[in-house]
Formats: structure tokens, C-alpha cells, sequence
């Protein structure tokens, strides 16, 4: 029941009923609350609020201001620095695809060198071996004909002694004496 009662005070207690008689008098609450508000509003100016209030404006206002400026100049920097970067990484790239190219070209020309070493190495082995087969060959048919000469001689020999008396060696000696006797001189 009394929440009743203060809804209907609430709704019955109009503003508009409180302001009864004349304006310029302390009964009326509009001059009251007018006066009230001359009064704060002058008590603002005299205490210089708004320009209090105005200063921390400017102030807040420079203070966002300078962030701002901070905040572009920061951007501005950040920025150079990833151009920068960037510039940098495409060098690098740059860089390690040259490294790449004359590493592959120092391959491609190690291995030409090599095969060449190679052909080379296997020529000279070649030739080598042609060389100890030619020797061997020539020492083969050397022998053959040292050995040939020693069994012909060995042969003649033999044929000669069957054949030759003391008389026709002594005649031949002497003749084989006038022959270097003559070739000497």
C-alpha cells in the first residue's frame, strides 16, 4: 500500500504545480532554480573554470597531438626500416643466387677439369703401357737375337772346328790381323 501511495505522490507531483505565484519571488521554484544558476555559473567564471577546463582541453588536445605526431613519425620509421629491409632481403636473395650460379659454374668447370685430369691420366697410362709393351717387346726380340747369335755362333763353331785344320785358323788369324791392323791405321 505505501508503494501505492508513493506512485501516485510521484505522479501527481508535477513540476508545473510547484511554480504558483508570481515569478520574481522566492516561493516560485523556476526563480529560485534560476537564480541557483546564475549564481553557479557565475561562481564558475569567477573561479575561471572554463578556462581552466579550456587549458586542460588544449592541453589534452596538444597531448594527443604530439602522440599523433609521435605515432607518424614512428609509422614513417617503421616504414623505412621494412623498405630498408626489404632492400636488404632482395640484396641477400640477390646475393645467394650469385653464390649459387658460381658455385654450380665452379662445379660444372671442376668436373670439365676432372675429366680432362682424367683423359689425360688415362693417356699417359696408356702411353705408359705402350711404352712397357714396346720395351718388353724390344727386350723380347733382343734376346731372341742375342740368343739366335749365341746359338749360331755356338753352331759355326762347331762347323768349324769339324772343318778347319791348324793351318787354315792359322791363316785366318793372320788375316783377321792384317784386317784390324789395316782399319786401325
Amino acid at each position: 500500500m505505501r508503494k501505492l501511495a508513493i506512485l501516485i505522490a510521484l505522479t501527481t507531483a508535477n513540476p508545473a504545480f510547484a511554480a504558483g505565484g508570481p515569478f520574481f519571488s522566492l516561493s516560485n521554484t523556476n526563480f529560485v532554480v534560476a537564480i541557483s544558476f546564475i549564481l553557479f555559473v557565475s561562481v564558475l567564471l569567477y573561479l575561471k573554470v572554463p578556462t581552466m577546463l579550456g587549458k586542460m582541453l588544449d592541453k589534452r588536445a596538444e597531448g594527443i597531438k604530439s602522440e599523433l605526431d609521435e605515432a607518424r613519425a614512428l609509422r614513417e620509421e617503421a616504414q623505412s626500416l621494412l623498405a630498408s629491409y626489404e632492400r636488404k632481403q632482395k640484396e641477400v636473395e640477390e646475393q645467394a643466387s650469385r653464390i649459387v650460379e658460381h658455385a654450380k659454374s665452379e662445379a660444372s668447370a671442376a668436373a670439365e677439369q676432372a675429366q680432362e685430369d682424367l683423359k689425360k691420366s688415362i693417356d699417359r697410362r696408356l702411353r705408359a703401357a705402350d711404352d712397357q709393351i714396346a720395351s718388353a717387346e724390344a727386350s723380347a726380340v733382343k734376346e731372341v737375337r742375342d740368343r739366335a747369335v749365341s746359338i749360331a755362333v755356338a753352331a759355326a763353331r762347331e762347323v768349324i772346328a769339324k772343318q778347319m785344320t791348324a793351318a787354315d785358323g792359322n791363316a785366318l788369324i793372320d788375316d783377321a790381323i792384317k784386317t784390324v791392323d789395316a782399319k786401325l791405321h
